[in-house]
């Protein structure tokens, strides 16, 4: 078990993990942002493409 927490606690110490987690953290964040654009705009290209007449 006390290797088992050495183990975790060098992971934990490492900046390598942050930067993990702030990558992880901006992609989410582009993703929340992407959705919300597309969801916008596919109602407004649907709403054009109902209204137009030939």
């Amino acid at each position: 078990m006390k290797k088992f927490t050495t183990i975790l606690r060098n992971v934990l110490r490492r900046e390598e993990g942050a930067t993990m987690v702030e990558y992880g953290l901006m992609v989410a964040l582009i993703a929340v942002v992407a959705v919300a654009g597309v969801t916008t705009l596919g109602g407004n290209v649907k709403t054009t493409f109902e209204t137009l007449t030939f």
